[in-house]
């Protein structure tokens, strides 16, 4: 299969997780509904919740999630191929959690997972204090995995910040790169398009990326604007602002190839050291 409709489900994920569930669940058939075969929602699909203490008690191990759980039934239930942007999850023997994506097969199975790598401890201007690595703690390998419908390079929000990784995941095969997010609004305002563009027209990729939109419980605010990207850096679908709702786009896989052979960058690379 070299062509699938892709769809992002844009969220506003709040403190309490079985709204966030029902959520995902309607926006999920919506775009199944619409034909695709390949769906993705954001980062912490399950739970956004960034006031002090307030999201330990709701964070279970993954075979205890009611979202992984339910999710992968509605996938199976749909027969699509499903990223779930993230979730939180306990890791075993660890004080921190995991910020973990799953792509689930269309026969609801886990197919492979990936845990954030980069942690977003930053000041950006917003009033808050973004602190990821005191409750998560950073995954160690990169992750690609093989579809029926084209090689996905699984990534998380601040991840897109770190050029190298896209580099070395499409080198390594990816025609795809999943990027769920959520983007604070003053980040993205400034970034987000920009990043996302930059890191597709680097690897000659479809760039996959749903994101959390609007004033959520919690007191943040994120900036919404889902998009899904060409791999010639065109965006194809890209949700009006921060509201809750799917986009969908077609993605023809030989254009990973026609745009690599244009601009054979991925080839090209020189090694060099740096002079005084």
């Amino acid at each position: 299969m070299s062509k699938i409709r892709a769809a992002c489900v844009q969220m506003r994920s709040g403190v309490d997780v079985t709204p966030n569930i029902a959520m995902a669940d309607r926006l999920i058939r919506e775009a199944a509904g619409q034909g695709a075969g390949f769906i993705a929602t954001p980062e912490m699909t399950n739970l956004l919740d960034i006031r002090p203490g307030m999201a330990r008690s709701k964070i279970v191990a993954q075979d205890d999630d009611a979202t992984l759980t339910a999710l992968r039934t509605l996938a199976g239930e749909l027969g699509v191929w499903l990223l779930i942007g993230s979730i939180a999850v306990t890791v075993e023997g660890e004080d921190r959690f995991a910020n973990r994506s799953f792509l689930i097969g269309p026969d609801g199975a886990i197919r492979a997972r990936y845990d954030k790598i980069h942690m977003f401890d930053v000041e950006v201007g917003d009033g808050q204090s973004y602190r990821e690595s005191r409750a998560y703690q950073p995954g160690e390998a990169a992750v690609l995995i093989d579809t029926d419908f084209g090689t996905v390079g699984m990534t998380i929000c601040y991840d897109v910040r770190f050029p190298h990784l896209y580099r070395q995941l499409a080198q390594a095969g990816a025609s795809i790169l999943t990027v769920p997010a959520a983007f604070t609004r003053v980040t993205g305002e400034a970034h987000w398009h920009v990043l996302l563009r930059a890191r597709a027209i680097e690897t000659g990729c479809f760039v996959v990326a749903p994101a959390q939109g609007g004033k959520h419980e919690d007191g943040r605010e994120t900036f919404g604007h889902s998009l899904i990207i060409s791999p010639w850096g065109e965006v194809l679908a890209e949700a009006d602002g921060v509201a809750p709702g799917i986009i969908l786009a077609d993605l023809d896989l030989d254009q990973v190839e026609t745009a690599r052979r244009r601009i054979p960058s991925l080839c090209n690379d020189q090694f060099f050291s740096l002079g005084a």
